[in-house]
């Protein structure tokens, strides 16, 4: 859907239609929250008794909350909540609190350029989770190859120079977005997986459900410099952008 909040309520209102209908077929279920209810009818009613009503009220809660998540669809509905979250954060709020999620952590890849040197055998550990910066110091360019369980990624390339060859960035994503920042004159093509995701190319926008998408700049022919991005993601963005 093009709106997530949307996308939130119709599934919240179908588990709870789930909610319903098992609380109706168990009859367990049904009598404590009924029970409870009527604790706490008893106890807003008598005001006087403080004592006797302050406990009626709390059994009445308990009751009702013991039954609620006796129920296995409640707790999918919980889940369900955490995971919409943490994901995509609270927007009404205009609070994303995913920025402060771990699979938020970012991940800065800098690019630079040296003389050209062996790259046989070469081993590079990769760093699933957690902040990873690489390009601290100077190096020439080399294909990257990036595997990562959660968290964002972004790859910029305007401080090197690319071959006059097909140049590769292979990204594997479990959560996260990535974004690569791709000088002008360099033709792009870009090759996107997603179970879930939007992707940003240059001025195009669109949004991915298990799909995958082929793209290429509008200057691709005819640039002497090519770059091939190929990305796959459980949930994520992809952006690619000019400097």
């Amino acid at each position: 859907m093009r709106k997530p909040g949307r996308f939130f309520f119709v599934i919240e209102s179908l588990l709870l239609l789930l909610v319903i209908w098992q609380t109706i077929h168990n009859p367990l279920l049904l009598i404590l929250i009924a029970s409870g209810a009527f604790f706490i009818y008893l106890a807003l009613r008598r005001k006087k008794k403080a004592k006797t009503s302050n406990f009626k009220l709390f059994l009445g809660i308990i009751l009702i909350l013991f039954g609620l998540l006796s129920n296995p669809a409640v707790w999918l509905m919980l889940v369900f909540t955490i995971l919409f979250i943490g994901l995509k954060g609270i927007e009404i709020s205009g609070v994303d609190f995913s920025n402060y999620a771990f699979w938020n952590k970012k991940q800065m890849i800098m690019v630079q350029t040296q003389e050209a040197r062996n790259h046989d055998g070469k081993k590079k550990k990769q760093q699933w989770l957690g902040n990873e910066r690489i390009g601290n110091h100077v190096y020439e360019w080399d294909d990257i190859n990036i595997n990562v369980l959660s968290g964002d990624t972004i790859i910029d390339l305007g401080n090197t120079i690319l071959p006059k060859k097909d140049n590769v960035v292979l990204v594997r994503k479990g959560i996260g977005r990535t974004r690569l920042l791709v000088p002008t004159g360099i033709g792009v093509q870009l090759e996107h997986t997603a179970l879930m995701g939007t992707v940003y190319f240059e001025d195009y926008e669109t949004k991915l459900r298990n799909e995958t998408l082929k793209l290429y700049s509008k200057e691709y022919n005819e640039s002497a410099r090519h770059l091939k991005i190929i990305t796959n993601a459980l949930v994520g963005d992809i952006e690619v952008f000019r400097v």
